[in-house]
């Protein structure tokens, strides 16, 4: 699909920046842009439609261009040529990507590539195109050099998306988050989750037995009503995040401890070590989380019911398993993208994993993700993905972030204790639930595990909302295993407090987990 009218701000671009490059091959001769430019053009979009950016909607000069000024791996679906892309999705659960005519399909399409490429590239060999070996899904991570070949692509009947894997705009970190002004890199999210010594006992948290913290927010959801009559234990939760703290008992010896026992944790990892020319560099990556951020996310939603006086999780009796599919929380490499969409193939994959949480997004589309979150959603996973939440990368944009934006998800947000979207966080029409993690008063967030040690930090956005509600699901489906995802869902939404008028900007509202896993709730 291509995108017939230019926004203004590219219009601009392409006089004031673009020239018609003599060194470029009479194929490759086009307006060049720089990030500045594509970044611009992309936030004019996602402004004016209030969407996040779709790149198989975008002009081909654009999409070159953020080939061009990244890393030029460009994410390709296909499929074959009789097939509608509306089958394809449908039938993404019994897709064989390397048999019949789907392998024939694939073989086309990277040879149209390879033929394409060849032209400035002579020496290029077929195997040098390959950044990422897809096995899972119809897609091909394919090195792209020519704007030729994305207009080929685009025109091919055997072609569902062709996009830049790795581009996102570039993101001006606010100070008072870790990080120094002008800095401009995707460490969002992270380096922050360290003991916090101020949080104050009454305040902030509450001591109950054996010895463990319940966050001051719990009681706005009707936590301690839910444990009365479930705790997780029997359900299986992913989380895909940066991973998990190595450093950190709660997630080791100590999973289970006091009021938690019987249960597993599993540390995966799927992001991928970087490529060149196809071939892996740098170290194998680990579980171990670098960032912070997926250990607090742990924390929020499973971390032990414990003896040493550190947070406990609202499923604190619930398995785990812990995805570091990302470096940070914000989705804007080929690997990570990758990583990601790998995640969701792995919960698609395993009978025992229920529910996935993820507090990971970005601005622009991936339709790579989206395949593997369909195939997910095929197989009957619960999933939460957060809203939005701004580390100075949403340029005055506060709507719903991909993937929170697919309806195959529930997007969560957070809200202060007035009822008023938090300081950071996304809303809109697109949110299906939200919590209470914001004080009015002090500011303070949801208390929760910190990297390492047992006096817990705290962690706020859409980030912990996500997965404190990824948590209340756990409850309620651990006191109704045989009931069906959407059985469980119904539950979620009728103990909701907005239900049966759905907010335009916070869904269904906030979640009574008491009520939802009372007997007469459904």
């Amino acid at each position: 699909m291509k995108a017939t009218i230019y926004s203004s701000v590219l219009a601009i671009a392409l006089l004031g920046c673009g020239r018609a490059t003599e060194e470029l091959a009479p194929d490759l001769k086009a307006n060049v842009l720089d990030r500045p430019a594509i970044d611009a053009h992309i936030w004019q979009t996602v402004k004016q439609q209030n969407a996040v950016f779709d790149w198989n909607a975008a002009p081909v000069e654009v999409v070159w261009n953020a080939l061009r000024t990244s890393d030029g791996v460009m994410s390709i679906g296909y499929k074959p040529g009789q097939l509608s892309d509306n089958a394809v999705e449908d039938r993404l659960g019994e897709i064989a990507p390397r048999q019949g005519d789907w392998a024939a399909a694939r073989q086309a399409v990277l040879d149209l590539v390879w033929e394409e490429e060849r032209r400035t590239n002579p020496d290029l060999r077929r195997e040098e195109l390959v950044v990422f070996d897809e096995t899972a899904l119809p897609v091909l991570n394919l090195k792209v050099t020519s704007l030729r070949t994305i207009e080929l692509l685009r025109a091919s009947s055997l072609v569902r998306y062709a996009e830049p894997m790795g581009y996102e705009p570039t993101i001006e970190l606010r100070a008072g988050q870790g990080f120094s002004n002008g800095r401009t890199e995707s460490s969002s999210g992270c380096g922050s989750n360290n003991e916090e010594f101020n949080l104050r006992s009454g305040t902030h948290f509450s001591v109950i037995s054996p010895n463990a913290k319940t966050s001051w927010n719990h009681p706005y959801h009707q936590i301690a009503g839910a444990w009365s009559s479930s705790t997780g234990a029997g359900i299986k939760v992913m989380i895909i995040d940066t991973g998990i703290g190595a450093n950190q008992p709660a997630f080791g010896s100590g999973f289970n401890q006091g009021a938690s026992a019987g249960r597993t944790i599993e540390k995966l990892v799927t992001l991928p070590r970087p490529t060149f020319l196809g071939i892996p560099t740098g170290p194998v990556e680990t579980p171990n989380d670098g960032c912070g951020h997926g250990t607090a996310m742990a924390g929020a939603m499973a971390a032990p019911r414990g003896t040493v006086g550190n947070a406990v999780g609202i499923a604190y009796n619930a398995n785990l398993v812990t995805v570091r599919a990302s470096e940070d929380v914000f989705i804007d490499a080929s690997r990570e993208v990758r990583g990601v969409a790998d995640a969701f193939v792995l919960a698609a994959n395993r009978a025992d994993i229920r529910i996935v949480s993820m507090s990971l997004g970005r601005i622009t589309s991936s339709s790579q993700i989206t395949d593997a979150i369909r195939l997910a959603n095929s197989r009957g996973k619960l999933m939460f993905c957060a809203g939005g939440t701004s580390f100075g990368w949403s340029s005055g944009w506060v709507g719903v972030i991909f993937p929170a934006n697919l309806n195959e998800v529930q997007a969560v947000t957070g809200v202060k204790e007035n009822l008023q979207r938090c300081t950071d966080c996304h809303d809109g029409s697109q949110i299906d639930f939200i919590a209470v993690m914001e004080r009015n008063v002090d500011g303070v967030k949801p208390i929760t595990t910190a990297n390492q040690g047992n006096w817990p930090s705290s962690v706020g956005g859409s980030s912990v909302a996500t997965a404190q509600t990824a948590g209340m699901a756990a409850l309620v489906w651990s006191k109704f295993p045989t009931l069906t995802r959407q059985q469980i869902l119904d539950k979620l939404i009728l103990s909701s407090s907005n239900y049966p008028n759905r907010s335009n900007q916070f869904g269904w509202g906030v979640i009574d987990a008491s009520q939802a896993t009372d007997d007469q709730s459904l």
